[in-house]
């Protein structure tokens, strides 16, 4: 496992607030960490830049949590961190859905935002 102390704190600082728009069903301030032309991967079709995130949050039922564990960091070029992570999202209304989801996070003047988004949901062995 590899997961680099700065690296981690970046993609913790961006998803903290990711998280945190989420727990608060606030599809905005979701979509406000991403960038212009982000990609995003949900369990649903894909769809590129912020208005398909807002969309894709709004349409989340209220009461949806997450919890976020980082596994991977790299660097693949300056201004650019990649993550690999766990995450469980939990409901009001039925079981948890553990998930993988690797992020790229790019460095946008002083802060950094979400450039890629994919979720994957893995099948028990």
């Amino acid at each position: 496992m590899t997961v680099s102390t700065d690296d981690k704190a970046i993609l913790s600082g961006v998803l903290d607030r990711w998280k945190a728009g989420v727990d608060a069903h606030r599809p905005e301030r979701v979509a406000a960490l991403f960038t212009e032309d982000a990609v995003f991967q949900g369990l649903h079709p894909y769809s590129v830049g912020r208005q398909g995130v807002a969309a894709y949050y709004d349409s989340q039922p209220p009461g949806l949590k997450a919890e976020y564990r980082i596994l991977e960091t790299g660097r693949p070029a300056d201004g650019l961190v990649l993550g690999y992570l766990d995450v469980e999202f939990t409901f009001t209304d039925r079981p948890p859905l553990p998930v993988k989801l690797a992020v790229l996070v790019t460095r946008v003047g002083d802060d950094w935002y979400i450039g890629h988004y994919q979720v994957s949901r893995l099948d028990p062995a």
